[in-house]
């Protein structure tokens, strides 16, 4: 049992190594002798758990996937109305994209043209965000005037700038800045009856979420070699065409 607990804690040792070294230097330029270097371990001991550099990227995109789908279950349908929902879960999100390496580095590889992606985390993000604002316009929260597919793209593209201005300057991922930019955003979202339930700092219940010592446990990889046996969960729950059937009680 140690000796099978020392193999996991290794496997996640170097997919947290080979994060770190995709986020500092891309997929391409990373290499083997890096990621196990950082790890600590041999190379045999790296092949032992990964057969080439792309199982090593496949594994930390996986890891990623968990993490991002835990994010977005963190605070059920049904316990704030869904613009509320929106704006604590991309709170958590920001918070997590600057403390998660793992995190960070799956949603980098989808953007490095030396990477094929398998898992688009930021295409999960935004169908998540449009099955939020299609409840909201079903309960009216959403301002008559306000295009769908307009709020969609506003509210992703947000967060996936403050991802990528984040690598520079962890302060974009701050609460204070998806705060200020919630206080932009909402009134002009939000119908007249619900803007003022509506806060852009979040609420407490869903902040629980923001803790890293929470994180790590999310992507613990149970896999075998190549990740055999590990679930990959799908993160596409909320496709194109069929969020609008969702409905909410």
């Amino acid at each position: 049992m140690a000796k099978q607990d020392r193999a996991v804690r290794t496997r996640q040792e170097l997919i947290r190594s080979a994060a770190e070294a995709f986020n500092q230097g891309g997929f391409a330029q990373s290499s083997l002798t890096e990621i196990s270097t950082r790890a600590g371990v041999s190379n045999g001991a790296l092949h032992f758990h990964f057969s080439n550099k792309r199982a090593l990227g496949e594994a930390v995109e996986s890891a990623a996937s968990r993490t991002l789908h835990h994010i977005m279950g963190t605070c059920p349908v049904g316990r704030h109305a869904p613009l509320q929902l929106l704006v604590d879960t991309s709170h958590i999100l920001a918070q997590r994209l600057s403390d998660d390496v793992v995190l960070r580095a799956g949603f980098r590889l989808g953007n490095d043209a030396t990477w094929q992606a398998g898992v688009q985390l930021w295409m999960a993000w935004r169908n998540w965000v449009r099955f939020m604002l299609t409840l909201a316009a079903g309960e009216g929260d959403l301002s008559a005037d306000v295009a769908l597919d307009d709020a969609v793209s506003a509210v992703t593209a947000a967060v996936v700038g403050f991802e990528v201005l984040g690598r520079a300057d962890g302060a974009w991922c701050s609460r204070q800045s998806v705060t200020r930019f919630w206080a932009l955003m909402l009134p002009r979202l939000c119908s007249d009856p619900a803007r003022a339930g509506i806060d852009a700092s979040g609420t407490e219940t869903c902040q629980v979420g923001t803790g890293t010592a929470d994180a790590a446990s999310v992507w613990d990889d149970e896999g075998g070699v190549d990740g055999e046996g590990a679930e990959d969960p799908e993160l596409l729950v909320w496709p194109e065409g069929s969020a609008c059937t969702v409905s909410h009680h």
